[in-house]
């Protein structure tokens, strides 16, 4: 069975290169979007910091998801994620790649259940498996005392 959702957003230009952005159907506030000097004036993220947000964000709640439908409790996990640009073949400015490194706030002995959770939450990542087949993403999980417990540095 397949099931379809749908959403709008719209976005609208303000001034130069900035852009609102409304989130259509939501009470979530609009949200401004700037490309950075010389092009623009840097008064907000740009569509690559807000790609890299969306695949930070989600990789985030993906693992929370997962750490939850197992029963743990975690305290508040960190992300930092970093996007590489490059050239294409066709000198076009692209993101090549995205590294996200996710922080669990306890020890890995902490959790339940957590190979099988680091073996599927990414999974669960809507945005991230969209973009896979164009952006290399590629996703780390280290716990509180910095041991790397998936994915590489």
């Amino acid at each position: 069975m397949s099931e379809t959702q749908e959403f709008t957003i719209t976005v609208e230009q303000e001034q130069d290169y900035v852009f609102r952005i409304q989130f259509d159907d939501t009470a979530a506030p609009d949200l401004f979007s700037d490309e950075p000097e010389p092009l623009g004036g840097g008064q907000g993220p740009n569509p690559s910091r807000l790609l890299t947000a969306a695949v930070a964000n989600c990789m985030s709640a993906s693992l929370l998801f997962a750490l939850r439908k197992f029963k743990n409790q975690p305290g508040k996990l960190h992300t930092r994620a970093k996007a590489t640009l490059g050239r294409n073949e066709a000198g076009r400015l692209r993101v090549e790649k995205i590294d996200a490194e996710i922080r669990l706030p306890e020890s890995a002995d902490s959790y339940a259940n957590l190979d099988r959770i680091l073996a599927q939450f990414e999974q669960f990542c809507v945005v991230t498996e969209s973009v896979r087949h164009g952006v290399e993403v590629n996703v780390s999980v280290a716990d509180a005392d910095g041991k790397l417990l998936h994915g590489v540095t």
